[in-house]
């Protein structure tokens, strides 16, 4: 395979999902990993180049750019020989793809959340839609806690995603503190953060 390129930022969730799979598919050897720095105020040339979108994670790989998480993760899976991360069929796929939209969304929302009270003047701040974020969070949250056994099992891409969501929280939302109130999700995500995939792609605080 040719050697692949992967634009990310150690604080991207995104970029963590892919990193994870990238580790989980046994693949992380073959990828370069270039690190960039950028926000919705401040991008980055060299991202730019390869995603019109201007975000990250970006694969560059057989002089093609893939884009975003989810199709860079289904790239990934489709070339190694082992289990694989996106179920083939059945119920068991469905679930999986619908666990990764949920935690995609809960991002979704965490980030504009984020970019609201971290980057946008403060005069100019709408605590209305920083709250209706929130309450997008929370409805995953609760979905999720009340879903907690299916995320059992052997990873796929549903569970790498909340994962990784629920990652993104505690780097930057930890007073929020999401654990005290969804308890079996807690449980769940306790055991997965333990894994080698998980704890080598821990993002650095602050």
């Amino acid at each position: 395979m040719a050697r692949m390129k992967l634009y990310y930022s150690p604080a991207s969730p995104y970029a963590r999902k892919v990193r994870v799979m990238a580790i989980e598919t046994g693949l992380d050897k073959k990828i370069e990993m270039v690190n960039v720095a950028l926000s919705p105020v401040a991008p980055n040339a060299d991202v730019d180049k390869h995603n019109p979108i201007g975000k990250i994670p970006v694969l560059s790989v057989k002089g093609m750019d893939l884009f975003d998480s989810p199709v860079i993760c289904e790239y990934l899976d489709s070339h190694h020989k082992g289990r694989k991360l996106f179920p083939r069929k059945g119920r068991e796929r469905w679930m999986a793809l619908r666990q990764q939209a949920m935690a995609d969304g809960l991002l979704d929302a965490a980030l504009l959340a984020r970019y609201e009270g971290a980057l946008r003047p403060e005069e100019k701040r709408w605590s209305d839609w920083s709250k209706g974020q929130m309450k997008k969070i929370e409805g995953v949250l609760t979905q999720l806690d009340a879903e907690a056994k299916a995320l059992k099992g052997k990873p796929t891409i549903g569970t790498i995603s909340v994962a990784c969501a629920l990652g993104y929280l505690d780097l930057r939302f930890a007073a929020f503190d999401w654990r005290a109130r969804y308890s079996k999700l807690a449980k769940w995500f306790a055991a997965i953060a333990k894994t080698p995939s998980m704890k080598a792609t821990v993002p650095p605080p602050g």
